[in-house]
């Protein structure tokens, strides 16, 4: 169900679907990051354990 955008739908639809898309893109960003700082604290609490052992 679609509500009535007007004359201007496809400027409207062509603006939600930027944002989803930017939204995603940052969504997607925000995990590679987090994993790759995930494994570089593993990383660094590895070294920290080889040091006081």
């Amino acid at each position: 169900m679609m509500p009535d955008l007007g004359k201007y739908h496809s400027e409207v639809l062509a603006s939600y679907a930027v944002t989803f898309g930017l939204l995603l893109i940052l969504l997607v960003l925000s995990l590679l990051r987090s994993r790759r700082v995930v494994r570089n604290l593993a990383e660094v609490g590895a070294r920290q354990k080889k040091k006081h052992d």
